[in-house]
């Protein structure tokens, strides 16, 4: 039985990874700021990136590392104390993380870290005909400094032998939280929330899909490299929450949020809401991973059941 330590593992993407990795009948171990009981095959170990220290014992057990963790972008404004916070949990995280299997004997193949499509500017143009790839030039506002920070502090684990995979997120769907759980709640009011003008392209990733993909980033050893953990088919914010409001079954009127009262309401955040990004999907199917969610209607229809 193959052991995952995982870094993040409480939160979205970590639960969910979790749930899969213990099913396909892999160890766990969640890397925690507290202690935590153990469960079946998951265990827990605490670390603290802001001292950089972590226990030996599963780093010496793991055959794979993931880093998921990271304070959540979008939960509350962007102060300069929150940036550090955002910032710190990516990179010290990692930091952290290449410092253990630089100095810590271990039997670890694979380091797959979370990355995001921040790193990418605004389209030039909607629609934009050349979607972002993986080689394009990184932006240079908050999201995609910090992207390049937190990549770059991961990338000395290929040093020390390790393969290494990074996937640059899009939005991702899931009922567990994160931003489609806040697209549906206007709907307990009857509303459907287009913001700022709608046309803005969101390109997003079923929560489920991005799962396979990490599952097999560990079992394929083929995958290498950075990768863009998006659907085939990116949409405007108009088309996304149309199709929330057409499957949620309820009474609703369409409501748009204008931009001056997203950017009172966000602040800087407010940037991120509103632009426009379409991210390629190219690579990752060129490396033969298959879509179970490849349309928005299909993800959301999923979502609904």
């Amino acid at each position: 039985m193959a052991t995952v330590l995982i870094a993040g593992g409480s939160g979205l993407i970590g639960t969910a990874l979790t749930k899969a990795l213990v099913q396909k009948n892999y160890e766990v171990i969640v890397l925690s700021r507290t202690k935590r009981s153990q469960v079946k095959n998951i265990s827990y170990s605490v670390w603290d990136i802001n001292n950089q220290t972590i226990a030996e014992e599963p780093v010496k057990k793991a055959d794979y590392i993931i880093h998921v963790a990271g304070a959540n972008v979008g939960e509350k404004r962007w102060t300069k104390k929150r940036k550090k916070e955002i910032v710190d949990s990516r990179v010290k995280g990692a930091q952290l993380l290449v410092k253990a299997v630089r100095e810590i004997p271990n039997k670890v193949k694979a380091v797959i870290s979370s990355s995001a499509i921040g790193y990418y500017g605004p389209d030039p143009k909607i629609p934009n005909q050349k979607p972002f790839i993986e080689t394009d030039a990184p932006f240079n506002d908050f999201l995609a400094t910090t992207v390049q920070s937190w990549e770059n502090a991961m990338q000395p684990a290929k040093e020390q032998g390790k393969r290494l995979v990074f996937f640059r997120t899009g939005i991702v769907l899931s009922n567990k939280g994160g931003a489609y759980v806040e697209f549906k709640k206007p709907l307990q009011f009857g509303l459907a929330s287009i913001l700022g003008n709608g046309r803005q392209i969101v390109s997003w990733i079923d929560i489920d899909d991005l799962v396979r993909m990490y599952l097999e980033a560990i079992e394929n050893e083929d995958w290498s490299g950075i990768y863009n953990a998006v659907s085939p088919n990116p949409v405007t914010n108009r088309e996304l929450i149309m199709e929330i409001a057409k499957q949620s079954k309820k009474f609703y009127i369409t409501a748009k949020v204008p931009s001056f009262v997203l950017k009172t309401v966000l602040g800087e955040m407010s940037i991120e809401v509103l632009k426009s990004t379409t991210v390629s999907s190219h690579k990752v199917q060129k490396n033969g991973f298959q879509f179970l969610f490849p349309s928005i209607q299909e993800a959301i229809a999923s979502l609904s059941r």
